[in-house]
């Protein structure tokens, strides 16, 4: 597919309100998203459409460049819909914030394409060191939203040639993300759990696979340390806090659809032995009214 028209101000306009008009198609595809373990085709063009796996990316390559209050929101709304499509979207919108750290002709190859995911899941594999790169090995597991992505990262302790490990001042490992094309690695499907099954968190692995400098970047727990005046604000923000923070509001917006099919539920039934309906008990009002508090 081709590259992506940087559309600055339509990625940026009222993107919760895009997000709000995607709601019905998430509901209605929760089962099949639940059954196949994985967001289907449906929701991923819907998504691309809506631009949401552009929310964090630079406004150079056709992103948003969201500040955090304004993408939480986003997220909230969309795990309203669907908390697994919630999930995949915080993980990899994440993920988009390495386009920050990459040479733009590379950034460009990587998240240029329309249709371009960026994901990756825990672990830290083993990359030494050779001319013009790295030649990687290991397995990460976890990979929430990999079976869409275009391309998958991988956290590598750097070695040398000779089997030492590279260290930065303060004596601490030095680790860089491999990004590879989802192409070349080799993917163990069997993501099977009770919780958040859609979102096809996979493990995947390489073996002694050659990855070119450029295409790696600084490791995300060091990306607080880059001083950079220039860089927006979301790319300014440790990926620790943008995930735990995301995340946290991909619970919230599971939370409030799960308050709101309650509320209908309470307005339609009546309990068995009961005259009125269960909207109607004291009890079902104290309960809700303090739900909507909290949320």
């Amino acid at each position: 597919m081709g590259e992506a028209e940087p559309k600055n101000e339509a990625a940026a306009a009222d993107p919760v309100a895009r997000a709000r008009t995607l709601v019905p198609l998430l509901t209605a595809a929760a089962p099949r998203i639940e059954a196949a373990r994985e967001l289907p085709d449906d929701v991923m063009a819907a998504l691309h459409s809506a631009g949401m796996f552009r929310l964090l990316l630079p406004r150079a390559l056709g992103g948003a460049e969201l500040a955090p209050p304004l993408y939480h929101q986003v997220l909230e709304t969309i795990a309203e819909g669907d908390a697994s499509t919630g999930w995949c979207l915080n993980q990899t919108s994440v993920c988009s914030i390495t386009a920050a750290h990459l040479a733009p002709s590379v950034a460009r190859a990587i998240f240029g394409p329309r249709d371009a995911v960026l994901a990756w899941g825990i672990g830290s594999a083993k990359a030494i060191a050779v001319e013009g790169g790295y030649r990687a090995t290991g397995n990460w597991s976890f990979g929430s939203g990999s079976r869409h992505a275009t391309w998958l990262g991988g956290h590598c302790i750097v070695h040398e040639a000779d089997g030492t490990p590279r260290l930065h001042p303060d004596g601490k490992p030095v680790e860089r993300t491999m990004l590879i094309p989802r192409a070349m690695v080799t993917v163990d499907p069997r993501w099977d759990v009770i919780g958040l099954r859609g979102t096809g968190s996979d493990a995947y692995a390489v073996d002694d696979l050659f990855v070119p400098e450029d295409h790696t970047c600084i490791h995300l727990t060091r990306w607080h340390d880059v001083e950079k005046p220039d860089f927006a604000l979301p790319h300014r923000f440790g990926a620790t806090s943008l995930y735990a923070s995301g995340f946290a509001m991909v619970a919230l917006g599971n939370a409030r659809a799960v308050l709101e099919s309650f509320k209908t539920l309470a307005g339609a039934k009546t309990p068995r032995g009961y005259k009125n309906a269960l909207r109607d008990s004291p009890v079902v009002q104290m309960h809700v009214a303090e739900a909507e508090a909290q949320l």
